[in-house]
């Protein structure tokens, strides 16, 4: 039967029914992207290669002993043995022949050239007139404090005269003063005579006692003044003569820097690095040169820093020349350290080769100490790789060396005292660390 019934409800949709029956049948749901999959035999052979890889790297840099390794050639080694034998403690060291003395040429007193008599390299005498120097400034300022000084002493001669003129003046006083009581006393004495005959007046008799005692009052009053005086005046006095004998040096010192500007050869010998020249302005205090010592000399060596605390002075050196051997003592040290090294003087124990020459080298050992026994290694540059603290040991089978921890003291330019981890009869690799010093292990072969 036909519903014609246009008002009819439509028939309600069950919500347990899946939507996604709609969706399946959505043409967007059959145009979604399909992605492929990864092929896992792709990575894992990957993989396994990077482990191939890795595992070779570490077979040859590890052992079974564990640590690094490396193999290397061994005829590219320098392979020492351990030895009992007597330790040298010497170094060698390169001195420079210098003039045992040196006396350096300073100006005084700057000011300008205006003669230079003696040339550069020339022998000097001492008193020799080098080189003359003028400056307006100084010679004027010399010549007004001479003015000064002898203006204050002028006046110091002055007060010594005033003062000689009052101890003069006191002792004229006292002088007239005891004049005075001489004649007052015979005045007195012959007035008392006659006032017992009735001859003189009691008043007249009083008079002249007055006048005595008062001149006798003067006169010591005047003896104390004058002692007082005498005592402040011999202070004085010193007092003056010690200003005027001071302002005296200081005029010999003002003529003394002002002869300054004429340059005088303190010393005699050679003189060098003189190279002023007429009309040249040089500073006070300024370097003119210098005078060496041209019969006696030295040595200056440089030493390595390592050695810094054992060189002392007095300490010995010697060297061979023309089949004769001579002695030098350390005579100074300078601490200061300078691209490593130290510089030490050393002077000739007995007379000095007499061919040596200012600037020559000469190639001299230096003794630290005393000989002694004791297990030493050859001296080589691995000691500059690893500080004396460490050191590859060759095994027995010669197949391999081993670095290993030792104590290492004293050292020349052959050997090296060993204090502990080495044993007589091992062999040492001596040779630079260089390419290899971060290796636990190094594995030798030949090239056979």
């Amino acid at each position: 039967m036909r519903n014609d019934q246009p008002n009819a409800k439509p028939t309600p949709i069950d919500s347990d029914r899946s939507v996604p029956q709609l969706k399946a049948t959505s043409g967007a749901a059959m145009d979604r992207k399909v992605e492929r999959k990864a092929n896992p035999t792709k990575k894992i052979a990957i993989a396994l290669s990077l482990l191939l890889a890795a595992g070779l790297v570490a077979f040859y840099l590890l052992d079974l002993g564990g640590g690094r390794t490396l193999t290397i050639n061994q005829e590219k080694l320098a392979i020492a043995k351990v030895v009992k034998g007597t330790f040298e403690d010497f170094i060698p060291i390169r001195g420079r022949v210098t003039p045992l003395k040196t006396v350096y040429l300073d100006a005084v007193e700057g000011g300008r050239v205006e003669a230079r008599l003696i040339e550069d390299g020339s022998i000097v005498e001492a008193g020799d007139l080098i080189a003359v120097l003028s400056n307006t400034s100084l010679q004027l300022d010399v010549t007004r404090n001479e003015a000064m000084v002898a203006e204050q002493l002028n006046n110091m001669r002055t007060i010594e005269l005033q003062l000689e003129r009052n101890r003069l003046q006191h002792k004229s006083d006292v002088l007239d003063m005891s004049y005075q009581i001489k004649r007052l006393g015979r005045q007195v004495k012959r007035q008392e005579e006659l006032s017992n005959s009735g001859v003189v007046i009691q008043s007249q008799l009083d008079d002249a006692k007055d006048e005595l005692d008062y001149f006798t009052d003067r006169r010591a009053l005047s003896l104390e003044s004058q002692a007082s005086d005498a005592s402040m005046q011999e202070t004085q006095l010193a007092f003056l003569r010690a200003s005027g004998a001071q302002l005296n040096k200081n005029v010999e010192i003002a003529r003394k820097t002002l002869d300054a500007l004429n340059l005088r050869a303190p010393v005699s010998g050679k003189l060098s690095g003189f190279d002023v020249e007429v009309g040249q302005s040089i500073t006070r205090g300024g370097r003119l040169g210098q005078i060496d010592d041209p019969q006696n000399f030295k040595l200056r060596a440089s030493i390595d820093e390592y050695y810094l605390g054992r060189v002392d002075i007095g300490q010995s050196a010697h060297f061979d020349k023309n089949k004769a051997s001579y002695s030098l003592t350390v005579t100074k040290i300078f601490p200061n350290v300078k691209n490593g090294s130290f510089d030490v003087d050393l002077t000739f124990s007995s007379a000095a080769p007499k061919d040596i020459r200012r600037g020559q080298t000469i190639q001299s050992t230096l003794t630290l100490g005393d000989s002694s026994s004791a297990l030493i290694v050859p001296n080589g540059a691995f000691f500059q790789d690893t500080g004396g603290n460490w050191i590859f040991v060759v095994t027995k089978d010669n197949r391999q060396a081993v670095k290993r921890s030792v104590s290492l003291g004293r050292r020349n330019s052959r050997y090296i005292e060993v204090l502990q981890g080495l044993e007589e009869g091992e062999q040492v690799i001596t040779s630079p660390y260089s390419s290899f010093k971060e290796m636990d292990r190094l594995n030798l072969n030949s090239s056979d």
